[in-house]
């Protein structure tokens, strides 16, 4: 029987200990202010935004809503990014993605401030996580380094496989595997012999977008699995990327979905606004 990482426990205590910091900076007249742009009504999306409102609103930071239609402009996006990156007040600017399909999302990431990029997704952002440098974590790669240290998960000396290579989650969370001395392989779509490199991993991340696709058969006896994938079956419940009935009983350490990976994503994010300030 693996140990169950619990993710929602994990991000409330996160967000427990920035919403004491931001009561310290309250304290000393320092107001932390997050800017969310919304552009359109994508279901999924919405329902992000309305937890990203409630965490801010849980921790103390003040959330500023920018709800635009479906027809906004690229150049009218642009231009609301560029008056909240000289707005002082505001520290962290989000723009929801996806976006629609006639805007530039490379453009509108270049276009946010690196200092107020608490998404991590900057240019500038990216390359100080690659070099080491003090800079915004991508929150997803920085959730899951915070799920495996708070269930004390060793990564030191470990084998470290990442199965997907985005920029949002694959490559970001190699870097940061090998920042904490892993030793990292990162498979993709043209990875031979999956299955092989998978099982000898001691630590396994899942992040390939594809629903219950790794099994048992890919795992090695005792491992740590991390499942990064969120999908809807048949039957309308939600499973992840790996298949935890099967995985389950031969993993050492398992995330569930829903409840694993998914909440620690808004509690960096809101621990990357704190330290906005910091």
């Amino acid at each position: 029987m693996a140990k169950i990482i619990d993710g929602k426990k994990i991000s409330q205590e996160i967000k427990d200990e920035l919403k004491v910091k931001v009561a310290e900076l309250n304290s000393k007249g320092v107001e932390v202010s997050l800017a969310v742009i919304l552009v359109g009504n994508d279901p999924a999306s919405t329902v992000y935004v309305g937890n990203k409102k409630k965490a801010c609103e849980y921790i103390g930071v003040k959330s500023l809503s920018y709800e635009l239609p479906e027809t906004t402009t690229e150049a009218e996006l642009l231009e609301l990014i560029d008056k909240l990156n000289k707005d002082a007040s505001v520290n962290g600017i989000l723009v929801q993605l996806p976006l629609p399909k006639s805007i530039d999302e490379d453009k509108v990431i270049q276009a946010i401030a690196p200092e107020k990029d608490v998404d991590g997704f900057h240019p500038v952002s990216v390359g100080s996580l690659l070099i080491g440098q003090k800079g915004f974590l991508p929150c997803t790669p920085a959730g899951i380094i915070q799920l495996l240290k708070r269930s004390d998960i060793d990564i030191n000396g470990k084998e470290c496989v990442v199965i997907g290579r985005s920029n949002i989650v694959g490559k970001p969370m190699a870097v940061l595997l090998l920042r904490e001395n892993g030793t990292v392989t990162i498979c993709h779509s043209r990875t031979q012999d999956l299955k092989s490199v998978c099982k000898r991993a001691d630590i396994l991340v899942v992040a390939i977008g594809k629903p219950k696709f790794i099994d048992a058969s890919y795992v090695k006896e005792g491992a740590t699995v991390i499942d990064v994938g969120i999908h809807r079956n048949a039957d309308n419940k939600l499973c992840g990327d790996v298949d935890y009935e099967s995985v389950e009983p031969i993993a050492g350490a398992i995330t569930p979905v829903p409840g694993g990976v998914g909440p620690m994503t808004i509690a960096m994010l809101m621990n990357n606004c704190v330290n906005s300030v910091l």
